[in-house]
């Protein structure tokens, strides 16, 4: 039988952060809420603020979904 060799405590676990987690994702929907919004005024831009984006550009980019980049 062989045998053991003691190495002392294990270490403690320290528990899965929970918190850090709800961090994220809160602040994944405050930026997708933030990206929401600015969609809704892009429109309402005037043209000589948009430096060079054609009205397509800003067809397109209001078209998106709220979580695409």
């Amino acid at each position: 039988m062989p045998a053991r060799i003691a190495f002392g405590a294990a270490p403690a676990r320290r528990p899965f952060p929970f918190i850090v987690l709800r961090r994220l994702r809160l602040r994944l929907l405050k930026r997708w809420f933030d990206r929401h919004l600015q969609r809704l005024d892009l429109p309402e831009i005037d043209d000589h603020l948009l430096r060079g984006l054609t009205p397509e550009d800003v067809r397109r980019e209001c078209a998106k979904s709220f979580w695409q980049t």
